[in-house]
């Protein structure tokens, strides 16, 4: 019996760790042919010999690698099915942020507005880390979107999954850059969406909750508990949750899907 993505190819960014690997295990399992891309050759190439599939080093912020390596995907597989735009980094100094952001938060709740202090959020930013976080989330997304229609508008076929955030839907004050950067790629995933329906292309993006991956890696033990108390259900995501959300996105069971923008965060709601 044929496996539901048997002979897919499926490019999926930041693939060597973290959720990116958990998408690409998940797809790999129902038949696809996987391409990882990562700025950690090491870690991209066991990954895609564990799944019997390719890697593309690149840093998704340059658009001409990421053209080459999709045209290269599309020439040893001769098609692309799946594209996944994943790569993010997180916000820098995200631990002492988030800390300092707690105590405001405390003597808001016991009514001392006049004790909060400046967090500095936005004048603390340099340009090189707003400009990082944009174009590693948003030009990435849209260079990778970029060069896949080129190959998937011909073939009138074609899912695409970008990932967001919540703090796209819910903006954190702790992280501008990051909320603007998951924010934008929901408006870029909607005007994909509405121009390539008719063609049979899908464009959907998922908005992970909190998911222990590495990403949370700047943040101490405390603060991960902190966050997890404000989780309706109790707990941060695992990565293969949400994998299975990607798989459905970008599987036969999603094809009346396009546009949408799908929070899976365990009921967390900024």
């Amino acid at each position: 019996m044929a496996l539901p993505l048997d002979g897919q190819v499926a490019f999926i960014t930041g693939g060597a760790s973290g959720l990116g690997a958990a998408f690409a295990r998940r797809l790999a399992r129902d038949g696809a042919i996987i391409v990882i891309n990562d700025m950690n050759a090491d870690a991209a190439e066991k990954i895609a010999s564990e799944l019997g599939g390719s890697t593309a080093i690149f840093d998704v912020t340059d658009s001409k690698a990421f053209d080459s390596a999709v045209d290269k995907a599309v020439a040893d597989y001769g098609r692309l099915d799946i594209l996944i735009n994943n790569a993010g980094i997180a916000p820098p100094d995200a631990g002492a942020k988030f800390d300092e952001g707690v105590a405001n938060e405390m003597k808001r709740m016991s009514g001392d507005i006049a004790g909060m202090k400046a967090m500095n959020y936005l004048v603390d930013l340099s340009d090189n880390d707003w400009d990082r976080m944009i174009k590693v989330h948003l030009y990435g997304a849209f260079y990778g979107c970029r060069a896949a229609l080129r190959h998937m508008q011909p073939r009138r076929s074609g899912a695409i999954v970008n990932i967001s955030s919540v703090l796209g839907l819910y903006t954190n004050p702790s992280a501008p850059d990051y909320s603007v950067a998951k924010s934008s790629i929901i408006a870029l995933t909607k005007a994909a969406a509405y121009e390539t329906a008719h063609l049979g292309i899908r464009v959907n993006a998922v908005c992970p909750g909190y998911v222990d991956t590495p990403l949370l890696t700047p943040l101490s033990e405390s603060i991960k508990a902190m966050i997890t108390t404000q989780i309706p259900i109790g707990r941060m995501a695992k990565a293969e949750e949400l994998a299975e959300m990607v798989r459905f996105l970008v599987g036969p069971e999603a094809s009346y899907c396009t546009g949408e923008i799908i929070s899976v965060s365990g009921g967390y709601h900024g």
